[in-house]
């Protein structure tokens, strides 16, 4: 048994607790996410262009259309390509916007879905039958709420296809608007990037977001699709990838050109609805990449309440020390991702974001522990 006094062994433990929460933490930043920040397009011994199509599904998604499509429909790509907009069964003027579309741009097909598939929720049947009518192999997905960032979005993601690519993971931040609410969501954003980017340049890839997100049809039909994952509400674009991405059939592109852009919610409690939806899916994903996000977001959650614990009852100058050894590799880390990702202007910000995240995982781990998801087509 130990003979120091109570409140040295209370020192020792709270010193050796924020310890290990900080090394957890050093440790995902120096092994994962620097390979974000430092990341350089690999060099391909050829490149070529493949035809591609673009596949959106749409539902009472009229005012978006209008907006967003004709970003898609305008790329500058000079390889065979296509945009199939699948209308599944939309109440509204959908269906005549595309067909008032499809009289000037030739590239785009319409497939009308008039009934809805019992038992599958979600859009993963309207996107089903859009990768079933796509006439190219590789598809490339988008949603109607989202906009490319340039005309060469096409071709900038298909660049990332080379021998053995069969997925590639793009990013798709969302609009820069004045506010707090504005800067919270595309920190949130950026910080899921940073984790999934990261992950799969460690040769661990576990999600994609279908904002954008390509794959090749021969990937689809040989894993049946998303049989497995039917019943559930979501999961078309993460857990597929979940489910057949591996270290040697995936890459990731960044280039600024390759983005898509999304309009941000405009309240908290849209955000939040949305945020829920897609935190549901998580507890589906295979059981060690569930280990590492938990054990980095417990981390996360823990490091500033361990660290105020440490440097009120141990020794305020090794913590302090430990301390700044986790803030200037996480801000190295931050602000090199941040400027490849062109959310440099949320850098000055980036340890307030840091700190508010306690309160973003105390708002959604109802979603990822045991709360069900609504039963929602988006």
């Amino acid at each position: 048994m130990s003979h120091l006094p109570p409140y040295l062994l209370w020192s020792e433990i709270w010193f050796t607790f924020f310890c290990l929460i900080a090394g957890i933490q050093i440790f995902y930043y120096a092994w994962f996410f620097q390979r974000l920040a430092f990341f350089r397009k690999p060099s391909k011994e050829k490149s070529q262009q493949h035809p591609v199509s673009v596949i959106i599904c749409a539902r009472d998604e009229a005012p978006n259309l209008a907006a967003n499509l004709p970003g898609a429909l305008v790329q500058v790509y000079p390889s065979s390509h296509e945009v199939i907009v699948v209308n599944h069964n939309s109440q509204d003027d959908t269906r005549y916007l595309l067909e008032e579309f499809k009289k000037t741009f030739k590239d785009l097909h319409i497939v009308n879905l008039e009934y809805e598939a019992k038992g599958i929720p979600g859009k993963k049947y309207p996107l089903s039958m859009g990768i079933r009518e796509a006439k190219h192999e590789v598809v490339l997905l988008t949603d109607t709420d989202c906009i490319p960032a340039s005309e060469y979005w096409i071709e900038k993601m298909q660049d990332g296809y080379d021998d053995g690519i069969k997925i590639v993971l793009g990013y798709s931040p969302y609009q820069k608007r004045p506010g707090l609410l504005n800067k919270l969501i595309r920190f949130e954003t950026f910080h899921s990037a940073l984790q999934y980017l990261s992950f799969a340049l460690a040769g661990q890839p576990y999600m994609g977001v279908g904002r954008n997100l390509s794959y090749k049809k021969e990937l689809f039909f040989k894993n049946k699709g998303f049989s497995s994952v039917n019943h559930l509400p979501g999961g078309d674009d993460d857990l597929f990838i979940n489910q057949v991405a591996d270290g040697s059939n995936t890459r990731i592109v960044i280039d600024p050109e390759s983005f898509t852009l999304s309009e941000p919610k405009k309240t908290f409690r849209e955000w939040v609805q949305q945020k829920t939806r897609h935190h549901s899916t998580g507890k589906f994903y295979r059981p060690k990449q569930k280990w590492l996000l938990g054990i980095y977001s417990l981390s996360q959650f823990l490091f500033y309440p361990a660290f105020l614990l440490s440097l009120i009852y141990a020794s305020w100058i090794l913590t302090l020390i430990v301390f700044a050894l986790r803030f200037l590799l996480q801000g190295i880390v931050y602000f090199k991702s941040m400027k490849k990702l062109e959310e440099a202007d949320l850098f000055p910000f980036w340890w307030l974001l840091d700190i508010w995240m306690i309160g973003y995982y105390l708002i959604f781990a109802p979603s990822l522990l045991w709360k069900k998801p609504r039963m929602e087509w988006r």
